[in-house]
């Protein structure tokens, strides 16, 4: 159940899976034991030459999950609902800027995201929300 990270990209490619497994390695500090994908062959193939090029480790199990789409859009329709009423985006990067705070205060609300490591007592919300997309 917790967001592992997420990525915004142009198209759904090898090179946008690999992207976001090496930013998902980075942010977690550690290769994850076990990957669960969707069966897009495109995140398998990403897998298969990362832990060929040494970027994950051999140990690192590979399943398939059918309904993880499912799992995925439950998580994301926090966000589904907030940019359905926006009507949409008139560029790409302004898109990407939204979203990933939309899907930071979701983090916080779910507690996955510490504030306390910030030691932000008595600070402003600007501030804070300054802190807080630094951090990242």
């Amino acid at each position: 159940g917790k967001t592992v990270d997420f990525r915004l990209s142009a198209r759904r490619d090898v090179a946008a899976a690999k992207a976001f497994f090496a930013k998902a390695i980075r942010s977690q500090g550690l290769a994850p034991k076990t990957i669960t994908l969707d069966g897009y062959a495109a995140s398998h193939r990403a897998v298969r030459e990362m832990t060929i090029d040494k970027l994950l480790p051999e140990s690192t199990t590979l399943r398939s999950s059918k309904y993880l789409n499912n799992l995925i859009e439950q998580d994301h329709r926090n966000l589904k609902a907030r940019v359905t009423v926006m009507l949409g985006f008139k560029r790409f990067r302004t898109a990407a800027t939204t979203i990933s705070g939309i899907e930071l205060m979701h983090r916080i609300r779910k507690g996955q995201f510490n504030l306390m490591k910030l030691h932000l007592k008595d600070t402003a919300a600007p501030s804070v929300w300054t802190a807080v997309l630094s951090s990242r």
